[in-house]
Formats: C-alpha cells, structure tokens, sequence
C-alpha cells in the first residue's frame, strides 16, 4: 500500500466518524413534528412547518445578499422567533452567528461590531436608538437590517417574504466556525469564543441526555435566547416541545404563563429566581406543572436553593459552564439537589457525559486530593479558540486542556465544589480568602438578600475582605453580627474587616453580581495589586 492510499484511507475513515450537525437536528424536527406549535411568541404561534418556511426564507435572503460560508451576521433583539430563525438559516448556511446582549454597553458593542466582520447586522424597533448609533460607528458593515419595521432601517423579513424558501439542507461542516459568543467583558475587551458545528450540537446532545426534558415539554423561557437560554431551543424542538417567549423577567407575568401554559421547564439566572421568591405570589403561585427549574450563569446560594425547593418543589437542575465549553461543564440534577448524606446544594455537580475534568496545578500537573486546584476541560465542546487572539487562545488552551481560570476542590464522592474566580482570590495578610465562601455562609442568615465580597486595599493586610450586603425588606441587621456569622462559621482570616449595606448589587448585562464595578467604587484609580 502507498503511502498516498494510506492518506486516503486515513482520510476516508476520519470521514466515517464524523456526526451530525445543529442543522439537522434542526431539520429532523421540522420534519418530525410538522403540526405541533414549536413557538408561542406573545398571541402568535408558529407551528414546526412554519418555522421551518421562516427559516428557508432567511437562507434564500441572506444567500441573494452573497453571503457564503464563513460570514457573519449579527443580531440586537430581545427574545422573539425571528431571532432563533436567523441563527437557524446561519448554522445551516455554515455563516457566523453573532448576538449582542440588549442591555450590553455601547463601548462593547461597538467594540464587538468591529471586532466580529459582519456582513448583515439585524437590530429591531426596540433597539432602534442603538442601532443608528453602532451603524455610525462601525462603517465596515455593508449591510444593515430590521426585524420588522423600524425607522432608518430595511425590513428583512420584507425582503425574505419576496424569495421562495431555500431548500432546507445543511450546508455547514462539523469544523465550520457558526457562533461567536463573546464574553462578557468583566476583566477588559470581549472576547470571541469561535464555536464550531461541532461544539453547538454537543452542547444540544448533553442537554438532551442530563436535563431529562420529557417529551413535548413546553419551556417558559424570559432569559436571552441569545445567549445562554438559546441553547434550549434546539433540544426542545427535538423532543416535539413548544418554546414560550418572554421579553423580560417580571415575576407576575411568568407566574401568570406557567399556570396558563402549562409550564414544564424554565431556565432562570439566580437573580431572577431570588426575585420570584420574594415576590408576594410565590407562596401561592400553581408550580404544579414545572418538571425542572434549571438555573445557572452564577452561583445560588445553599439557603436560597433550600427556600427554593421549599417553594416550589423538588425540581431544581443546576449548570455550571463558560463561553469557551458552552453551558455544559458540570451539573447537579434535581435528585443531586435532595442528597441528604452529602452537601451537595454548595456543589456545582459532577461532569455532563462527554466532558473530561481535572484539578491542575500551576504547573497543570493533577493535585493532591482535597487540595484547591484550576478546573480544566477536555471535550468536543471546547472552543476553537478566541476570534484573532492566537496568544489568548494558546494561553487557555495550553497542555491540551482548556483552563477555565476557576479554583475549586472535589470530594470523595465525585462532586466539584467551585471555590472562586482564580482571579477573584483575595490575599490578605499573607492568607489566600475565596470570597464564594464566604458569601455562602453570608447568604444563610434570614436577614440577607444577596452579598458580594470582594478585597479592598488596606495598608496593613494589603487587601481586606469586605462584603457588601442587601438586606430583605422589614428586617434590622448590623455588622457585627454578620461578622459574628462568618467568625463561627469560618475563622478569623474569613472574617470581613467591613461590612457595607447597599439597596441593590451591580449586575453584569447576564444578571451576574458585577465585581468590576464593586472593586472600582474601593480601588479607584489604583493598580489591581497589593500595596
């Protein structure tokens, strides 16, 4: 045999192993489910059919605009169907699918608008404002649309509705770069997370195999399905389920659409959780249909987890993920959540199926068991790498393992329990302090809402543990007493110096606690280092 068939053959059998695709599990439900409602999207309902008509008419309109293999388009809208049919065609078309977050700044966007090279941005009426101005400062994209009609703008749909639907292939390869999920910028620039096909149909197929969606489930999702929400679409859609869209998150109204729809699953950021909790209706709300609560994005507090299930019922499923290894690192089932011989509600689970975890060292060497290390990841999920940042990428992906940058420990049951931010450790008097921790006992007292701990320069421990505290409404508490909580609880070194109470924390656009602009209010102008 020559060493030229041996290439071939090689190549041949790489081939043979190649698996799908988001596009066709897309396609298989279109085609499986033709007359079920896949989207209930404020009084209309779009049936399987009709999404798959929406989604032929945006691959013929983005294809009579030239667009080929390896374009971008991006988007700024809140949750509407139009928005899951553009990325559809994209993923389909093997194009760059790109979402800016609504509530994101301009500076980022700007940013990311002349970061990504779109060929089409689609904003919409809502976004209007925004829109002209990112148009004015990111001349280099060529083509500028609407979903809908919105002044200063073409609407696409208007140009999709002259084209006959293309037919519904899949034209993208499992190495196709489809999505450019950018961080959230806390720590500097965005930057691009490149997601091939590859990555976002693993991500839907562990979805399928660890939430445990039952088939034709109807999912209330008030989240962005622009981002971390989004990545339910497909899944439901692939079980014969109906997706209902909220603009927004008001506890009234999802209470509202879980009893009228006949809620099975929902998807909430922890914020969003801790607010339906303390809204008056809670005690009494129907939650009989929900099967899962899934929540993620940041952590929720062991005590509000315990009054959750205490609520609303024992279906509580926790993910833990970033950008670069979408949604999908660790989980914690509902069962996982009602563990009674381990502590499982600090926990952030065990790995999905397909995803490799290990605790490395500096050095990425594995450590000693029970010792704090780097939580690092091997999976078909993992980023390609980061949009023109080689550096960067070589950097997270060094060794063969992405480094997630977050600290944390496992136990002898299997669990990995997060301890911080590797950024966010606090040294102080020589002593490493992981703020998590202490927030979490922080979190258990009955008159604590939410709380942020950080390290505040100080000139005799160089940094000092601060929290900052939201207190429930109607309830008294001081200091000292928090301080005392935590003492108990965790020791000196632990213990807060100070204690600030604040009417709201600051939250990133994805309704994380935003510790960048704490630390701004306390270091100022100074250089993130000990002094």
């Amino acid at each position: 045999m020559t060493v030229s068939s041996t290439a071939s053959n090689a190549t041949l059998a790489a081939l043979a192993h190649e698996g799908g695709s988001i596009g066709g599990i897309i396609l298989s439900a279109i085609g499986r489910y033709p007359d079920r409602v896949a989207f209930i999207d404020g009084d209309r309902s779009i049936t399987y059919t009709e999404l798959g008509r929406l989604v032929g008419k945006a691959m013929a309109a983005f294809s009579s605009l030239g667009l080929q293999r390896g374009d971008g388009v991006m988007q700024l809208s809140g949750n509407r169907v139009e928005v899951f049919v553009v990325m559809a065609a994209a993923y389909l078309l093997g194009l760059r699918s790109v979402t800016l977050h609504a509530m994101g700044g301009y500076d980022d966007h700007v940013y990311i608008v002349n970061d990504a090279d779109p060929s089409v941005f689609i904003s919409e009426q809502a976004h209007q404002q925004r829109a002209v101005a990112l148009r004015a400062g990111c001349p280099g994209v060529p083509r500028w649309f609407a979903h809908g009609s919105c002044e200063g703008f073409a609407d696409f749909w208007e140009l999709a509705d002259t084209m006959e639907p293309a037919p519904l292939v899949s034209h993208a390869a499992s190495t196709d770069i489809i999505r450019l999920a950018y961080t959230g910028g806390t720590t500097g620039k965005p930057k691009g997370v490149m997601l091939a096909n590859r990555s976002v149909w693993m991500q839907a197929v562990l979805l399928m195999a660890a939430r445990g969606l039952r088939p034709g489930t109807r999912v209330l999702c008030p989240t962005p399905i622009s981002h971390g929400a989004g990545a339910m679409i497909v899944p439901t859609l692939a079980l014969g389920g109906t997706f209902v869209l909220q603009r927004g998150f008001d506890p009234d109204r999802f209470i509202d659409a879980v009893k009228e729809h006949r809620i099975g699953s929902v998807f909430l950021v922890p914020t969003m959780i801790y607010k339906l909790l303390d809204h008056p209706r809670c005690a009494t709300a129907d939650f009989s249909s929900l099967e899962l609560l899934s929540y993620g994005a940041s952590p929720m507090t062991p005590a509000r987890i315990r009054e959750a299930i205490s609520r609303i019922g024992p279906v509580l499923a926790q993910s833990y993920g970033q950008t670069e290894c979408p949604s999908n690192i660790l989980h914690l089932t509902p069962e996982d959540h009602c563990r009674a011989d381990v502590d499982t509600l600090a926990s952030a689970g065990m790995p999905y199926p397909g995803v490799t975890v290990a605790l490395l060292d500096a050095n990425d060497q594995p450590i000693e068991p029970d010792e704090v290390g780097e939580l690092c990841v091997r999976s078909p999920l993992v980023m390609d790498g980061y949009w023109k940042q080689p550096e960067q990428t070589a950097e997270a992906l060094r060794n063969g393992w992405l480094h997630t940058g977050d600290m944390a420990r496992r136990d002898s049951h299997g669990y990995y329990y997060l301890v911080d931010r590797r950024k966010d450790m606090v040294i102080s008097g020589g002593f490493n302090v992981y703020p998590k921790e202490i927030e979490d006992v922080i979190a258990q007292h009955p008159s604590v809402a939410a709380v942020a701990v950080i390290g505040v320069p100080d000139e005799r421990w160089g940094e000092a543990v601060k929290a900052i505290v939201v207190i429930r409404p109607d309830v008294r508490v001081g200091p000292e007493e928090l301080r005392e909580f935590v003492r108990h609880a965790k020791g000196a070194v632990c213990t807060p110096k100070t204690v600030d109470f604040v009417e709201a924390l600051p939250l990133t656009p994805l309704g994380k606690p935003d510790k960048k602009a704490l630390r701004e209010r306390y270091w100022g102008s100074l250089a993130r280092s000990i002094h």
